[in-house]
């Protein structure tokens, strides 16, 4: 399919032909975004690629102007934030837009990740276009955690100290990353130099894993809801654009809509209260908790409060604090290994109504872990973290690979066309 287009690059004049032939610039944009087949089934869940793609550059962009006014200093970076709100031509605007765009970028991510799992985007010959897609969340969320430092506020500052703490649990190198990440051995402007410095830099790594993700989708072509490949070129595909152009376009105004409606009306909805308060090595505040697209991992890690002791001994093997990095970070590892752990041979949810259950259930263990990441490390919230830890990792490495073995798929179409004109009846 996807070597394969609808229409070939022809230059318009003389001027075209000239830059076709020393760098067909032009024509890659046309087979890339033109004429490039789509599947014609794609839903309104399929556009949200390019929404993040859209979200990365309006990041980078408002991340350029707030650099030009920040100082990376623990005297001043603080200051330096209020400045830009009150004092910068529409600072304010710009700083409302990066800050909450950090939040819509993770719903965003969120909603395209639990798409490629709920339709199997991820199995082949699809495997490294989803491991490009975890490489690109990571990068997103060393990005995130460290944008969240630079205002200097008292979340920023102790959760960067909670953070980075965590390192030291790791054996023999922990120490190490902890001093490197530091810049010292506490929480202080080395730190937040480096911070600064990685934040600026992160984007433009993202940017470069996004090419190599869209790349690896021109090659094996783009999934769809059925997870029935393209037979029919000519029946069941359609060029990108005008047809997937339009509907990305619909679904991005849709989406800045509400975007624009936290930005203007919402601005600090998704912020915490205490980050207005300047850093304070010496009060620590109540209840240190990351931002909200952080608090189902923050839950995993908080879950392992045991050590994993040799039994009768008394030796311990792995004590609690690193136990719950292991886990938080083995949290998003697994992903990795998510197109061989699904052993079934049918990609999409739809044909397949045992998995379907047990994905909605996911959906609602991750919801969950989430709120649990908001609450105190106490009581039933941390017996509650640890059953839907046990779970979250259950899911992957047990429920997964049985499925495959064990689940009686509904009959599957022969082709897309044949999926099209099904749901057309019905």
């Amino acid at each position: 399919m996807a070597h394969e287009q609808h229409g070939i690059y022809e230059p318009k004049n003389g001027f075209m032909q000239w830059i076709d032939v020393r760098l067909p610039l032009p024509r890659l944009v046309y087979d890339s975004f033109v004429a490039y087949p789509v599947p014609k089934n794609l839903n309104g869940w399929y556009t949200f690629g390019g929404i993040l793609s859209i979200m990365l550059v309006v990041q980078i962009i408002t991340g350029i102007v707030l650099a030009m006014h920040f100082a990376a200093s623990t005297q001043l970076a603080f200051n330096s934030v209020e400045t830009i709100m009150r004092d910068v031509n529409y600072g304010w605007l710009i700083r409302r837009i990066h800050a909450n765009g950090a939040s819509m970028f993770f719903v965003a991510v969120y909603i395209h990740m639990f798409r490629g799992m709920y339709y199997g985007s991820y199995k082949a010959p699809r495997e490294i276009l989803w491991i490009l897609g975890v490489i690109i969340f990571l990068l997103m969320m060393a990005a995130a955690f460290m944008g969240y430092v630079l205002p200097w506020g008292q979340m920023s500052f102790w959760g960067a100290t909670v953070i980075t703490g965590f390192f030291s649990a790791i054996p023999l190198i922990g120490t190490g990353i902890q001093e490197l990440l530091l810049g010292g051995y506490a929480v202080g402007n080395p730190t937040l130099n480096r911070f600064f410095s990685l934040h600026y830099l992160l984007p433009f790594m993202i940017a470069g894993v996004v090419v190599l993700h869209v790349w690896a989708l021109h090659v094996t072509g783009q999934s769809n809801p059925t997870g029935v490949e393209v037979k029919n070129f000519r029946k069941e595909t359609v060029p990108f654009t005008p047809y997937a152009t339009l509907k990305d376009a619909l679904a991005m105004v849709l989406f800045f809509i509400v975007f624009a409606w936290f930005v203007f009306y919402l601005p600090d909805y998704m912020g915490h209260p205490d980050n207005y308060i300047p850093a304070d090595p010496l009060v620590t505040p109540a209840h240190i908790v990351p931002e909200w697209y952080f608090l189902p991992f923050y839950a995993i890690l908080r879950a392992i409060t045991f050590n994993i002791e040799i039994p009768f001994t008394g030796i311990v093997l792995i004590d609690s604090k690193l136990g719950g990095v292991i886990a938080m970070f083995g949290s998003i590892i697994v992903l990795f290994f998510l197109p061989w752990l699904d052993t079934s041979k049918v990609r999409s949810a739809r044909y397949r109504p045992l998995f379907r259950q047990f994905f909605w259930i996911f959906a609602g263990v991750c919801v969950a872990l989430g709120y649990l990441g908001s609450r105190p490390a106490e009581g039933i919230y941390t017996l509650l973290s640890q059953i839907f830890t046990a779970y979250y990792f259950g899911h992957f490495l047990i429920i997964l690979p049985l499925l495959g073995w064990k689940e009686k798929p509904s009959a599957i179409p022969a082709s897309i066309a044949d999926a099209v004109l099904a749901d057309k009846k019905a």
